[in-house]
């Protein structure tokens, strides 16, 4: 199967309905995040389907995919290279690893992101010492390269490594999108439910700095008075 026919299956799968309710949803007009993302209306079931049942392809392949216009496409892409990358020895990981990294940009939703950052550029780093290209992403001038930066640490988080989420949160504080803050706020969150002390520690010192979307985020599994406390301080 090559891309030129997953695509024209995702064409025939269109929903013309559905489509229109997911550019509003996923801000894609005029000055909005997603400007001029272009929506078939695939539900991600069905596309996880046809990455379920596509042979492995080529990154020239995968290429395609994520050049194209339509945003589940490039979900698509992103989705067959989770899957490879699971599949693939080592200089195989590297390559795959190294090509999502350069097609970043491509990952150009916040879906796009989570559904592929942790399970590629997190599982990938999950055994290495060096993971400075985590701190170049989240100085990067592009949004969602600062999102692959928090989000790919969900995979450290999982397996009690919480240091980098830490590090990137503060690095992060003073972005000054929404969806950082909420990525930083969702990630944060995810370190608290490993180890709550280590999130306490991070409030007590950061909480007056930290935008409040983000601080609704992290505290979200507070109690009552714990969230009240934190957001009165």
């Amino acid at each position: 199967m090559s891309a030129h026919h997953i695509l024209q299956e995702l064409l025939s799968l269109a929903n013309a309905e559905r489509a229109a309710f997911l550019q509003g949803f996923f801000k894609t007009g005029k000055g909005q995040y997603a400007e001029g993302d272009v929506m078939l209306g695939i539900t991600v079931p069905v596309m996880r389907d046809i990455v379920k049942h596509a042979p492995a392809m080529p990154l020239s392949e995968v290429q395609a995919l994520l050049d194209s216009k339509y945003h589940e496409a490039r979900l698509v892409g992103l989705l067959l290279l989770v899957r490879q990358l699971k599949k693939a020895k080592k200089p195989e990981q590297k390559e795959i690893f190294d090509f999502y990294l350069q097609n970043a940009r491509r990952a150009n939703s916040w879906d796009l992101v989570d559904a592929s950052c942790r399970d590629i550029v997190g599982a990938y780093l999950l055994d290495k010492d060096d993971r400075s290209v985590l701190y170049r992403l989240a100085e990067s001038d592009n949004l969602w390269e600062q999102r692959i930066a928090i989000v790919s640490t969900w995979t450290f988080i999982k397996y009690g490594q919480l240091d980098d989420t830490i590090r990137l949160a503060v690095k992060l504080l003073a972005n000054k999108h929404d969806l950082i803050h909420k990525a930083v706020g969702w990630m944060l969150r995810e370190v608290g439910k490993k180890d709550r002390d280590t999130l306490i520690k991070f409030l007590e010192k950061h909480h007056s700095k930290m935008p409040r979307t983000a601080l609704r985020y992290a505290i979200e599994r507070f109690l009552p008075e714990e969230r009240a406390y934190f957001l009165d301080l």
